[in-house]
């Protein structure tokens, strides 16, 4: 394989690694904001202020939700198109994406910027150990599948 195939093959694969964190971050941003932001309500992404605050800090996150999960499609379309879509390295991406971003939300946003919390009860410990358990095996899964790819390619 020719040195410039093998630059073209890394920045393909970069390609589909953020493809997937976008749509992934995208994903599981409108999980978190139609689930417990709408359906459940059991918080606003803005908890800080008033409930229309709150709401309309839902609404600018529903907007960024779907911002990342489009641009990821674009990308994928994109990489499609260009016959140098890999979905393995795409799914790798978009389980770091999703649990990256909940990692992030249930680390930074709900404990240490404390905009909101998973849910306003006396005992929040087994809620926040179930958020953050789920973003950490998302996480996991995205890593060792990304790294399973690396091997193969490098062997």
């Amino acid at each position: 394989m020719s040195s410039k195939s093998s630059i073209s093959n890394k920045i393909f694969s970069k390609r589909n690694l953020l493809s997937g964190f976008l749509f992934g971050v995208g994903l599981i941003a409108f999980v978190d904001e139609a689930v417990f932001h709408q359906l459940l309500q059991w918080h606003h992404f803005y908890d800080k202020s008033t409930t229309q605050i709150g709401l309309i800090s839902d609404g600018f996150f529903h907007a960024f939700s779907w911002f990342a999960t489009v641009g990821g499609l674009f990308m994928m379309a994109d990489l499609r198109r260009r016959g140098k879509l890999n979905l393995t390295n795409w799914w790798g991406g978009m389980l770091l994406g999703a649990g990256g971003f909940q990692l992030y939300d249930g680390l930074i946003q709900h404990k240490m910027m404390r905009i909101h919390q998973v849910r306003y009860v006396d005992n929040i410990l087994l809620y926040d150990f179930v958020w953050n358990l789920v973003g950490a095996l998302l996480l996991i899964s995205g890593i060792a599948l990304t790294k399973s790819i690396v091997r193969r390619r490098d062997s």
